[in-house]
């Protein structure tokens, strides 16, 4: 078992940013893949951005290239997303999951994959 906490999310007006962690605990979070998605309103829930275990490897929806950037620190168990020049369309509640396959976790948004609570991030215009 893998527990999963968000954090960092809020109210930003559009153009701003916001960094948003997710702290593991249980197993090894060293062990898997992990990432980043978000779920609006009337939406189904959509990739945003995976990073692998090592780091070494990342991935990126279209939508959030070069204005988002995950990353994770093993040490620490903790999993990252900044997030700039937010617009409206940004807004969703935004949750980590971790699988064993960065693959799968990419391409497979509802996967029976650890997810954490989620959390509120809102982009005014």
């Amino acid at each position: 078992q893998v527990q999963l906490v968000e954090s960092g999310g809020g109210l930003v007006q559009a153009g701003g940013s916001l960094r948003l962690s997710c702290a593991a605990s249980g197993r090894t979070f060293s062990n898997y893949a992990v990432g980043w998605f978000r779920q609006a309103p009337g939406k189904e829930r959509e990739f945003v951005a995976t990073i692998s275990w090592s780091g070494e490897s990342t991935y990126y929806a279209e939508s959030v290239k070069g204005r988002f950037t995950i990353s994770r620190v093993n040490a620490k168990k903790t999993l990252y997303l900044q997030m700039n020049s937010l617009k409206p369309e940004d807004t969703a509640v935004y949750s980590c999951a971790a699988g064993s396959s960065i693959v799968e976790l990419t391409t497979t948004p509802a996967g029976d994959f650890y997810w954490g609570q989620g959390t509120q991030v809102t982009v005014s215009s």
